[in-house]
């Protein structure tokens, strides 16, 4: 079942967690014209507790592309080896342009693929992912840093839409300096594409934006990456802490959407979290 597959215990690794830089790279250049830089004083809320607002003023969206890589590291990854090829997949957003924000670290719950770590990245545009596969210096990181402590990968790559806003966008600001990634992979029945997936998605999206106490940013999409098929959607969620995480997922709100939208459309699913 999905909440178990979420809840349970995690690869035997040392525990490992990162602090995000605050400072953006001096390689991205973004095209922040007419956005929106002044922001409303944060609400508070409790953690339970259920609202008809997002966690940002409601504005302008801007349109941005979501990677994610999935990596299956070799059991006797040491933690020097865990903290090399970590830090030169987080710090490649310096050496290359488009990357607007990174997010990775170590899978925190089992799954059926045995995936063991997660990088996200957030792009301005679909060319700056296809530059990014191509880049001389990413090649070199995979090759020299990643591939030899890992025996496979998968990527997942989609188009959203986000605040149009400075601090949504490249997901800064002390609401991102901390939190759980909740990454869910779909693959779809061929039969549910169009209406009946977009409005389970849709019902998600409805339902995420009902807990602002819980979540900071939340995406999804089509997966677009011609080249690794298995997963035809992906969903990409930044929770406040783990407590906010276990509360949405163990909410009967969550569990009524999950029921009735998705799990007679769904031929395999691939839900993971990691702390950043």
């Amino acid at each position: 079942m999905l909440l178990e597959a979420l809840t349970s215990t995690a690869p035997s690794f040392p525990s490992f967690r990162r602090q995000c830089p605050t400072a953006l790279s001096c390689h991205v250049s973004f095209d922040v014209s007419g956005l929106n830089t002044r922001r409303n004083p944060t609400m508070k809320v409790t953690a339970c507790s259920k609202v008809e607002s997002s966690s940002f003023p409601l504005e302008k969206k801007r349109k941005v592309v979501e990677h994610v890589c999935l990596l299956k590291a070799k059991q006797v990854l040491s933690d020097k080896d865990e903290k090399d090829m970590l830090d030169y997949l987080y710090t490649s957003q310096y050496q290359m342009r488009g990357i607007v924000a990174v997010s990775l670290g170590r899978i925190s719950n089992d799954n059926v693929e045995n995936y063991t770590h997660a990088v996200f990245m957030r792009f301005q545009t679909k060319a700056d992912v296809t530059k990014f596969y191509e880049n001389p210096f990413y090649s070199k990181v995979l090759k020299e840093h990643v591939m030899p402590y890992c025996h496979d990968l998968v990527n997942v790559d989609y188009e959203s839409e986000v605040e149009d806003d400075m601090l949504p966008i490249f997901r800064k600001g002390e609401e991102f300096n901390y939190g759980v990634e909740f990454v869910h992979l779909f693959a779809f029945d061929d039969s549910a594409l169009g209406a009946p997936v977009e409005d389970a998605l849709a019902s998600l999206e409805k339902l995420r934006k009902e807990f602002p106490s819980l979540i900071v940013q939340s995406t999804q999409g089509s997966n677009f990456n011609l080249s690794s098929k298995e997963y035809t959607h992906a969903v990409v969620t930044r929770f406040r802490s783990s407590e906010a995480f276990e509360i949405f997922l163990g909410s009967t709100e969550y569990r009524d959407v999950w029921r009735s939208k998705f799990e007679r459309i769904i031929r395999k699913t691939l839900p993971y979290s990691f702390l950043c």
